[in-house]
């Protein structure tokens, strides 16, 4: 290996754990589908309220297609994930708006969802297990090596969750006050332009500390491993055994041998 091989294969290794970091948070968050279904329903709310203010028309609206979307998802045989969480934010945001008779009380469930998650992140990060590690982690595979085996990936995992946390509460000073000042139409659409902007700035912000840690134990390969391990030490012994008996086999065998021409000798 020459001087230039080396830097070369660690910038591969480099550019292959971001693209498996990549990779791993578009599968976690949905990708671009998943804010899609996320935003597509608050967004035909918010239309239909604002062409015609009525709520009936604009809530069954909004939770049709997200049925639609969950309805595709099955068909297509793909993960119904996202698409069931967007059923039940927007069912809970129907019923409420219906039982309140309320059209801006359609974003309520969803704003308190936001503010709590925002709190999860950040206390769950004081308490040294970072939520978003416990969401990532078996996606990566790791599971919850990281806490005791990976400091340099829990601390990207703190860093991360912070982030979340203060974004979404960042978002929340932003709604809240709407939902007390404004009109339905304009929360609405604040809430539409808020939905996908703080979402991917806190994606870039754990691809960009997760990028720069170490690389995630396979706790699963590890299991594997030790499986092998175990199987070929189980097949070892039992060779062992096998051999041990096939030469006790010999040597009963032989003593046989040598007691019947002992015995022959005596009577010759």
């Amino acid at each position: 290996m020459t001087s230039l091989d080396k830097p070369t294969e660690d910038t591969t290794e480099a550019d292959d754990a971001r693209a498996v970091t990549e990779a791993a948070l578009f599968e976690a968050f949905g990708g671009v589908r998943g804010m899609i279904e996320t935003v597509l329903p608050g967004l035909l709310f918010v239309t239909i309220f604002t062409l015609n203010n009525d709520l009936h028309m604009s809530a069954i609206a909004a939770l049709a297609v997200s049925v639609v979307l969950v309805v595709v998802r099955l068909v297509m045989k793909d993960t119904v994930k996202h698409a069931f969480s967007g059923v039940f934010g927007v069912a809970f945001g129907v019923v409420f708006a219906m039982m309140t008779d309320n059209a801006k009380n359609f974003y309520l469930p969803g704003m308190l969802y936001t503010l709590g998650l925002a709190m999860a992140y950040i206390v769950t990060s004081l308490a040294g297990v970072p939520l978003i590690g416990l969401i990532l982690g078996p996606v990566f595979k790791e599971n919850l090596s990281w806490r005791t085996r990976n400091p340099g990936r829990k601390k990207a995992y703190t860093k991360a969750s912070y982030a979340w946390g203060l974004i979404l509460l960042a978002k929340s000073a932003i709604l809240f006050p709407l939902y007390w000042w404004a009109d339905t139409e304009q929360l609405g659409w604040v809430l539409v332009t808020l939905k996908i902007p703080p979402f991917l700035l806190a994606v870039w912000l754990t691809w960009v500390f997760l990028a720069k840690a170490p690389a995630p134990i396979d706790v699963f390969a590890e299991m594997e491993a030790a499986e092998e391990a175990e199987k070929a030490e189980k097949e070892r012994a039992e060779r062992e055994k096998a051999e041990r008996e096939g030469m006790a086999d010999e040597v009963t065998a032989g003593d046989a041998t040598d007691s019947a021409r002992s015995g022959r000798h005596r009577r010759d």
